[in-house]
C-alpha cells in the first residue's frame, strides 16, 4: 500500500457537497462562480462538473475570516 493522509485535502467535491459546506442556494452559488465570488468548477466528463477540495477550503478559510 501507498501513503494515505486521510487529512490531505486533495480530490473533488460535487455541487450537492459544496451546498452542505458553503450555505448558499444552488441559483446563488452558480451567480457566484459566474462574478468569480466562488470557484470555478473543473468538469471532469460531459455531464461531471466538480470543484477541487483545496479550492473550496480556502473560500471556507476566506469566509471564516471575513466574519472575525
Amino acid at each position: 500500500m501507498g501513503d494515505h493522509n486521510n487529512n490531505s485535502l486533495t480530490g473533488f467535491l460535487r455541487l450537492a457537497e459544496v451546498l452542505m459546506l458553503v450555505p448558499v442556494g444552488k441559483s446563488s452559488w452558480w451567480r457566484g462562480v459566474q462574478t468569480g465570488r466562488f470557484p470555478r468548477p473543473v468538469k471532469l466528463g460531459p455531464r461531471t462538473t466538480a470543484w477541487l477540495v483545496e479550492d473550496i477550503a480556502v473560500l471556507i478559510t476566506n469566509i471564516r475570516e471575513t466574519k472575525k
